[in-house]
């Protein structure tokens, strides 16, 4: 069973009552700034159990007294009328440059009311405006998700550089995150706002069908992610190897599914990197285990 039923019941009780997500205590701890980089968010996208835990787990903190700030990318069947998507001008302007190619950042903000959450988007022509998500409309895996992936980190971290804020804690929720961690404690590591930066990484079951291409180490390699460093993955770069590159550079591994891949499973432990097992009741669970990766001392 997964967590979709429980959580769509959960949002759409505070929906309708205008209170927090039950299971959401007053809490002890100290304040933390929590940055979210999700794949998917409800209610932008259809349900499923990412979109939904992409919308509950920053209300719920935000609820625990949490400061927090989330970002996704513009895919293109996001409805930006119907979602009330503008564009931040001050954001947006900026030129990444990915496989020797330039490709605009634009930056869009949307509010959900009912939650109280602001939500950043991450948008470009080439890679999100004029396409699906993961997958075309035949079916099937775009060939440059890599660079889709790529681009989407580097445009979260330059948008978090440019809003001045530092977050203490970075959860990557989805496969479109899985390089944040990697630029974080190398390209970023430096930067003021990620210095002290805690990284986790929640696995859910949703995957890639198709390997990322062998232009994936090329088109990552930036400052001082170095192409030494991705010696140890295999060319044919996949979800597995994807998902190890995020285990290897982040502080902690959440199971958002009961169901998640076993071998990435196996290789969180063997590299003794701290792991959450699935829990129904998140909030509570998440919370502490944010506070261990990152204890109120630090």
């Amino acid at each position: 069973m997964s967590l979709f039923p429980k959580i769509a019941h959960f949002i759409r009780f505070c929906a309708k009552k205008s209170v927090p997500l039950r299971g959401v205590k007053q809490r002890a701890m100290a304040k933390k700034k929590i940055l979210f980089i999700n794949q998917e968010i409800a209610p932008y996208v259809p349900d499923s159990d990412m979109s939904l835990m992409g919308r509950a787990l920053p209300q719920a903190m935000q609820e625990k007294g949490h400061e927090i700030r989330t970002f996704m990318p513009k895919w293109g069947n996001i409805n930006e009328r119907r979602g009330q998507l503008h564009e931040v001008i001050r954001l947006s302007g900026m030129n990444l440059i990915i496989d020797d190619t330039d490709h605009p950042l634009i930056i869009k903000v949307a509010s959900i009311q009912s939650a109280r959450i602001q939500v950043y988007f991450i948008d470009n022509d080439d890679y999100f405006t004029k396409r699906q998500m993961a997958v075309d409309e035949m079916g099937e895996d775009y060939p440059d998700n890599g660079e889709r992936a790529i681009f989407f980190a580097r445009g979260v971290l330059e948008t978090v550089k440019k809003l001045r804020w530092v977050p203490d804690i970075i959860h990557c929720q989805g496969w479109m995150s899985a390089v944040v961690p990697l630029y974080v404690k190398t390209a970023y590591h430096d930067e003021p706002s990620f210095a002290n930066t805690k990284v986790v990484t929640s696995l859910f079951t949703k995957s890639l069908k198709k390997d990322l291409g062998q232009n994936f180490k090329k088109c990552v390699t930036f400052r001082e992610a170095k192409a030494e460093l991705l010696q140890q993955y295999s060319d044919n770069f996949d979800f597995e190897e994807l998902g190890k590159l995020a285990i290897d550079y982040s502080d902690g591994v959440i199971l958002a599914d009961k169901e998640v891949n076993k071998g990435l499973l196996k290789y969180a432990n063997q590299k003794k990197v701290p792991v959450l097992d699935y829990q129904e009741d998140f909030a509570d669970a998440y919370e502490a285990f944010y506070d261990q990766i990152y204890p109120d001392s630090e």
